[in-house]
């Protein structure tokens, strides 16, 4: 039987049984089935950057928690599982088989989705025969052959023939390379080395790019602001990628009605508030700040005084702050 290759070895299944979560919780509050679910902790189904972040936020967990590491003590019974699956495929005759059809496909100038169509089948499931993930059953076999114009046995006659003339072994090689980077962190073809991360330098990359960290939440007049990643919300499309960028829930009671009431303020680290400009203001230099240390910050009017010192105004109550840190607000966005 076919082993579908391990595309996201992950802590989701470590992290929900500390949590105490069972398995239907964690399908019903993801809107996933529990199929899905199954799949996603068993490392074979690989999740988008919404799916994640609202698996983190129901997880109590950081986005990078998901990933393995070098250093987990499961990273070793992943690594031996990615090879036993791909020692199963070939050994089957699965990569041969679905490497040829890929060049057939090739040579007939068709898509990957035109090919699917033409063979009655589903895009997922055409691409996990061509990668060499899933048996092709009898009652499917006559309809992919006819999609190309081949009958059954010159189908089969023409994979041997590309298997023996050694046109297959690129394309072997390939899953194998995608393979090869899951088991060697800092691998060339991972991207990125994520600190020892055994496979989701690209995925996290990426994910991490379309994410903001919230640093700060309303803690009685003040906001309790601290530099963490543990909790963080999708960006703005204009603030993808853009680095410096976090986000803050504010007080809105304390700048007299100015914002929504259920909003996110979004704040670039990289820009100094001048006057005119609404900021986040803290009260400890910000590049000083780690996990640890706790602040505290205020969303304010950046205003001069009589002697051209800078200040922040808070307009409920009128109050001054001359916080050593302001930081220009580019965006809100109600929640």
């Amino acid at each position: 039987m076919a082993q579908e290759e391990i595309i996201f070895p992950n802590n989701i299944r470590n992290i929900r049984l500390a949590t105490g979560m069972k398995m239907t919780e964690l399908a019903r509050q993801t809107h996933l089935s529990l199929s899905a679910v199954s799949k996603i902790e068993k490392g074979v189904r690989r999740l988008n950057q919404k799916q994640l972040l609202n698996i983190c936020t129901i997880l109590g967990c950081k986005l990078s928690d998901i990933f393995i590491k070098e250093s987990d003590d499961v990273a070793d019974a992943w690594q031996s599982e990615i090879r036993r699956r791909l020692t199963d495929n070939e050994g089957s005759g699965l990569k041969v088989f679905g490497s040829g059809l890929r060049k057939i496909r090739q040579k007939s100038g068709k898509t990957i989705a035109q090919a699917a169509k033409d063979a009655g089948m589903t895009l997922s499931v055409y691409h996990k025969i061509e990668v060499g993930q899933r048996e092709v059953y009898e009652n499917e076999i006559e309809p992919l052959a006819a999609s190309f114009g081949y009958s059954v046995g010159d189908m089969f006659d023409e994979i041997a023939q590309l298997y023996k003339a050694g046109e297959l072994n690129k394309q072997i090689s390939k899953v194998k390379e995608r393979v090869k980077s899951v088991l060697e962190p800092g691998s060339p073809m991972s991207g990125i080395d994520m600190q020892g991360s055994l496979y989701g330098a690209k995925l996290y990359d990426s994910a991490r790019k379309k994410l903001v960290p919230v640093f700060g939440t309303p803690d009685g007049k003040s906001i309790a602001f601290r530099k963490s990643d543990k909790t963080m919300i999708v960006a703005p499309l204009a603030l993808e990628g853009r680095p410096g960028i976090y986000a803050i829930v504010p007080n809105t009671k304390r700048l007299g009605g100015m914002l929504p009431e259920k909003c996110y303020v979004f704040a670039d680290a990289s820009i100094p508030a001048t006057p005119g400009d609404m900021a986040v203001c803290i009260d400890t230099d910000f590049d000083a700040l780690d996990t640890d240390n706790a602040a505290t910050a205020q969303v304010a009017m950046v205003r001069t005084d009589s002697r051209g010192k800078i200040y922040g105004h808070i307009a409920s109550p009128d109050e001054k702050v001359t916080y050593p840190t302001m930081h220009r607000v580019v965006m809100i966005v109600m929640e």
